[in-house]
């Protein structure tokens, strides 16, 4: 009799547990059982194993083989187990040395031809394993991703024949090393943007502090144009971010090696369900909010989407998080992501157009804003209107300030408030609020009276703060005065209370 260990990693969430591949031949009739909670892709390794150890010069074992993916009450899915399973049944057969097994960990699915293919998850499995101390073997490609975890060693293969190759100490497999991105789409440029000085600046203050935006005008006045070029004047990802950002991509199967340390846009349809926005299958995946971290989410012709989906966005837009549960587990995963939603003021569009095209009526502009639930708008930092054009700004030149003018301002102002509490202005809680954000007594007075004129709910009331502390940060202010408080308050209208 043989037995056999290796040790591969699963996923749940963000977290990728360690699994052990024991593989065990005995006596008996040929069979092939696979045991520890498999889902079917994994059952199925049964026969890409077969077929690949034959394809390599290999001899399937004809004993009565038994493979557990311990621990047995987590879930196994994916392909990725084919190639731990392979080398176990090699070990454990004595076509291959046992010995050096334990300083590696395996993860790759088999062509028939003995090929490895790349797998889903890559990154975040090496992100957790790479505490251990252990080398990780991953397919070419999925290697290339994963050597991003600067303290990992990585190494890639090309197939089940180099694996065994490397561990019989003959042809040493190579450390991976991170691809180069090569060169980036063009971010679009904000002097790109004719006219609409309002909307400009309230995108300055939401990229300053991180802040939600709200959009509201009438069709073709540069709602999407504004909020695409809102990537474009982020401070540059830190070296966390950007591994955080890549293990979500990563997980979703969207990771791309040219998209490295470049904030993710996302831009979901307005179909799109609550499960795709947050998350969601068996097990897990991240959604848009979650593969949208440390970048912006931009929900277009926000009304349309329906209301269920559009109330899933309030847990994660206050925690920054989004947990999925399942009968059988659940599933931890970040969502700090920055909302930019935009819309028409009725359902034709033209609602204080200055053509007067509007012909709806009262109650069908009040029935198309109900779509949008008071405690969602609360939750919207920055409400904004952007007004049609006239001729004047539409034939002229654009001549408003670039983007690299503009995110100059805002790293300056990020630094201030990393600085300062660690965070972004838009991440403090409310004992942070009281500490960093406390206006002198003229503000103070001012936002009084704001309270009381626009009924403003103790959250938009913290809200307020945080907006005017990110334009004091703007024009370098240490403390928080009336005017910064004046503007903040000018970006509440249409939040209700």
């Amino acid at each position: 009799m043989g037995l056999a260990v290796l040790r591969s990693r699963a996923l749940t969430g963000m977290d990728a547990p360690e699994v052990l591949v024991e593989a065990h031949l005995a006596n008996g009739l040929p069979a092939f059982t696979l045991v520890g909670l498999a889902e079917a892709e994994v059952r199925e390794a049964r026969d890409r194993v077969r077929a690949a150890l034959q394809q390599s010069g290999f001899e399937f074992p004809q004993r009565r083989i038994t493979v557990n993916l311990a621990p047995a009450d987590l879930p196994k899915e994916s392909g990725r187990f084919d190639l731990p399973i392979a080398l176990g049944l090699l070990a454990a057969s004595g076509q291959l040395p046992g010995a050096s097994l334990d300083a590696y960990e395996f993860a790759g699915e088999l062509a028939l031809t003995g090929e490895l293919r790349p797998i889903r998850g890559a990154l975040a499995m090496v992100l957790g394993a790479a505490a251990g101390g252990r080398s990780f073997i991953l397919p070419r490609a999925s290697a290339e991703e994963a050597a991003r975890v600067a303290r990992a060693r990585v190494l890639a293969a090309d197939s089940l024949a180099a694996v065994c190759a490397h561990l019989r100490g003959m042809t040493p497999l190579a450390p991976a090393s991170a691809r180069a991105p090569s060169q980036p789409a063009a971010v679009p440029d904000l002097a790109d943007v004719r006219g609409q000085a309002a909307a400009r600046r309230a995108l300055e203050v939401a990229a300053a502090g991180g802040h939600s935006l709200l959009l509201s005008g009438p069709p073709g006045t540069g709602k999407s144009m504004l909020a695409s070029r809102l990537p474009g004047i982020l401070p540059p990802m830190t070296e966390q971010e950007a591994l955080e950002s890549a293990a979500l991509l990563s997980l979703s199967g969207a990771f791309r090696p040219d998209a490295w340390a470049v904030r993710p846009y996302r831009a979901p349809h307005h179909s799109a369900s609550g499960i795709a926005l947050v998350g969601g299958g068996n097990p897990p995946r991240p959604g848009e909010v979650s593969q949208a971290t440390h970048g912006v989410l931009f929900l277009d012709e926000l009304p349309e989407f329906s209301r269920a989906a559009l109330e899933v966005l309030r847990e994660p837009l206050e925690a920054g998080r989004i947990t999925i549960s399942r009968a059988a587990h659940q599933a931890d995963f970040p969502a700090r992501f920055q909302l930019v939603a935009a819309m028409n003021p009725c359902p034709c569009g033209y609602l204080g157009h200055p053509g007067g095209r509007c012909r709806c009526t009262p109650e069908q502009v009040a029935r198309y804003r109900a779509r949008l639930s008071g405690p969602l708008l609360d939750r919207i930092d920055l409400h904004v209107e952007v007004p049609a054009l006239n001729q004047q700004e539409l034939t002229a030149a654009a001549a408003g300030e670039p983007s690299a003018t503009v995110r100059a301002r805002v790293i300056a102002a990020r630094e201030r408030q990393l600085a300062r509490q660690g965070k972004a202005n838009a991440a403090l809680t409310g004992g942070e609020i009281e500490a960093h954000c406390r206006p002198d007594a003229d503000a103070l007075d001012l936002l009084k009276h704001a309270i009381a004129r626009l009924d403003l709910s103790a959250r938009a009331y913290h809200r307020v703060l945080r907006v005017a502390r990110s334009v004091a940060d703007l024009a370098g202010c240490a403390h928080i005065g009336a005017g910064h408080v004046a503007e903040a308050v000018q970006y509440r209208r249409g939040a209700g209370g």
